[in-house]
């Protein structure tokens, strides 16, 4: 199932012969966490830009980051090609992946029980 974006931001870029770069936003929620990714497909005509920023709770600890926030610049064309362009589709796969890390697992163990040190 492909998500909509829920919206298109346009943002210039403050360089001369600026060009205009165009981020498809998408919500969805990861075990609890409501999570806001923003994609461009085309940034700069060089390279494809996804941000991914934790909403609820603000700047939640995710498997790819510390921070709760994460921008991640890749090879234009990836999401499309390995996801078929389903950008929520892609975040899922990606934290999942990152969750079966030896230190995401000890994080949640500790979250889940509480620690004393």
């Amino acid at each position: 199932m492909t998500f909509l974006p829920l919206k298109q931001v346009l943002k210039k870029s403050t360089y001369s012969g600026a060009i205009e770069m165009r981020y498809q936003i998408y919500n969805l929620t990861w075990r609890g966490i409501e999570i806001e990714a923003r994609y461009c497909a085309n940034n700069y005509n060089i390279i494809a830009h996804l941000e991914i920023e934790a909403i609820n709770p603000p700047r939640a600890r995710l498997p790819v980051t510390e921070t709760g926030y994460r921008s991640h610049f890749h090879q234009m064309g990836t999401i499309e090609r390995e996801h078929d362009g389903d950008v929520v589709a892609c975040v899922n796969h990606w934290l999942d992946n990152e969750a079966k890390s030896k230190v995401w697992q000890q994080y949640h163990t500790d979250t889940r029980q509480g620690s004393l040190f």
